[in-house]
């Protein structure tokens, strides 16, 4: 978790990656209202070697990254090895995803959403909704009380409202987040859900409320940001979960089996 210093120099990186891209470390901190051992100190905290690796990789996303999609599709140009680019790119983002996991984050997250005491709700960014719906599918079929929240402002403020003490929030967007859902957040802190924040970076404004933050590649060859990486990551806390519920997801997959057989309902 960040301090609050912390928090405001991660809103200078988001908002204004400029001042970081080509600033020095005095003009952050001044406009963080901060020190620039703080600064520093971020940096280190977020795996750096100092600010002057935290600037390169500033740089290198506010040239691509934080790029709008049709000025991203301008730069494109045709290649020879048209897959390998691409599997270049997804295959990167799954392991940097899970090679870039805390063993003991990841175990944290797992144990509250095989709780089924605690019910679980997913806000997801338009951008994120396919995954996240996959995700909702996979671990409804491992244990009940599992809800993708959406609809308009008045639908989601009336399912948080109505959410019980200890619902699990699982929000999942990645840069250019939407504001609809970085609103829903505050609302879902205001409530005292705990948060669990899957986005591309530590210091994403996702995190800001969240008790544990997970971070997820998202590099294309593309125009638009890959969700290959969110997908492995799902997969795998998907995966966590059943080993952990084992007993009762079994069951849970039984009655399922024999509900679709006897209906005919799948075929194959």
């Amino acid at each position: 978790m960040l301090t609050v210093t912390e928090r405001r120099i991660a809103d200078v990186v988001l908002a204004t990656p400029q001042v970081v891209a080509f600033g020095t470390v005095a003009e952050v901190a001044a406009a963080a209202e901060a020190g620039t051992a703080t600064v520093v100190r971020l940096a280190t905290k977020l795996g750096y070697g100092g600010f002057v690796d935290l600037q390169a990789d500033v740089r290198d996303e506010f040239a691509h990254q934080l790029m709008p999609a049709a000025e991203r599709i301008r730069q494109l140009g045709a290649s020879e090895d048209l897959a390998g680019r691409h599997i270049a790119a997804e295959s990167g983002n799954v392991t940097g995803t899970l090679a870039g996991l805390d063993a003991a984050t990841v175990g944290t997250v797992v144990g509250l959403l095989a709780d089924d005491r605690r019910p679980v709700g997913v806000l997801s960014g338009s951008a994120s909704r396919g995954v996240a719906t996959q995700f909702v599918h996979d671990l409804c079929h491992l244990r009940p009380g599992v809800e993708l929240i959406g609809g308009n402002d008045v639908d989601v403020l009336q399912t948080l409202a109505l959410a019980a003490p200890n619902t699990v929030i699982i929000a999942v967007d990645l840069r250019r987040y939407d504001r609809w859902l970085l609103d829903a957040l505050v609302t879902a802190h205001r409530h005292g859900f705990l948060i669990v924040a899957v986005s591309d970076s530590v210091i994403s404004p996702l995190a800001a409320d969240a008790a544990h933050a997970l971070v997820v590649d998202a590099v294309s060859a593309g125009p638009f940001d890959s969700h290959v990486g969110t997908l492995a990551l799902f997969n795998l806390v998907v995966a966590e979960v059943a080993v952990a519920r084992r007993s009762n997801a079994t069951k849970r997959l039984d009655r399922l089996e024999q509900a679709w057989s006897a209906d005919g309902a799948l075929d194959g």
